[in-house]
């Protein structure tokens, strides 16, 4: 890359993590935007988003919800590659990150870690050979206290990937937040419950319930370094690509066209 990799959120917990990961890939380490009160030592601070894409081959952006549509117009308009984790995006946020993809490469996914992406990939087939109407699938996520969504997005993940494999649509099947007298359970739901508390850093598990037997995959993070790695390596991975929305199993060569 001949500009270097930026960072959204530069001076947070993820955004350090991400600068030491560039560095030890061996790329070159743009700098980074944060709130004007945080401070990062040693790396560049560009004023706004702008900025920072015209300075940079990609930025890396796990930021907050809210700025997701600044964003994708600042990095689209600099022709500038994203590679985009923050979760909690509304279909707005969504449809904003889509448009960018048409302009430059977008990679876009709830959790960067090979572990849990190779989940997700089980979690499609799983879905696919055992059928909603013998199996309930629920979706059980822990996070540390200060997480200000729910469910996680590697937990909506998940189940979107359940959905794919049953050829349903998601957001007709999911079913969360569970309170009072709510009736028998829906024949092919997805339901969710969401844990927080502590420090957790991230714990999934995807069961599938029937009469006869429980079938269980669990992911658990021990550190934020995991996200860290895959996001960089995504980055890299941008390099020469075409337009186009991908996904991290399309960094890892799993996705749909390989």
């Amino acid at each position: 890359m001949d500009k270097g990799i930026g960072i959204a959120g530069i001076a947070g917990r993820m955004g350090r993590l991400l600068a030491e990961e560039v560095t030890a890939a061996g790329a070159t380490l743009t700098g980074g935007i944060d709130r004007p009160e945080a401070t990062v030592e040693g790396t560049t601070r560009f004023p706004d988003i702008a900025a920072l894409a015209a300075a940079s081959d990609v930025v890396l952006d796990f930021s907050h919800a809210s700025a997701t549509a600044a964003h994708a117009q600042a990095l689209a308009a600099a022709g500038c590659a994203w590679v985009l984790g923050t979760t909690g995006l509304s279909a707005a946020d969504e449809a904003a990150v889509a448009e960018a993809a048409r302009r430059v490469p977008v990679v876009y996914a709830p959790n960067f870690s090979t572990g849990v992406n190779l989940v997700l990939a089980l979690a499609e087939r799983m879905a696919a050979a055992l059928p909603a109407e013998h199996y309930d699938a629920e979706i059980i996520e822990m996070h540390h206290r200060q997480k200000v969504d729910a469910p996680s997005g590697t937990a909506i993940g998940l189940g979107r990937a359940v959905a794919k494999g049953r050829g349903v649509v998601f957001e007709e099947v999911k079913e969360s937040g569970r309170d009072g007298h709510t009736g028998a359970r829906r024949t092919g739901a997805i339901g969710f419950a969401a844990l927080r508390g502590g420090q957790v850093v991230g714990e999934h598990t995807l069961l599938f319930a029937a009469g006869t037997e429980h079938i269980a995959i669990t992911h658990r993070a021990f550190d934020r370094r995991a996200f860290a790695t895959g996001a960089v390596r995504a980055a890299l991975w941008t390099r020469g690509r075409a337009p186009g929305l991908y996904s991290m199993l399309d960094v890892l060569g799993m996705g749909a066209g390989d």
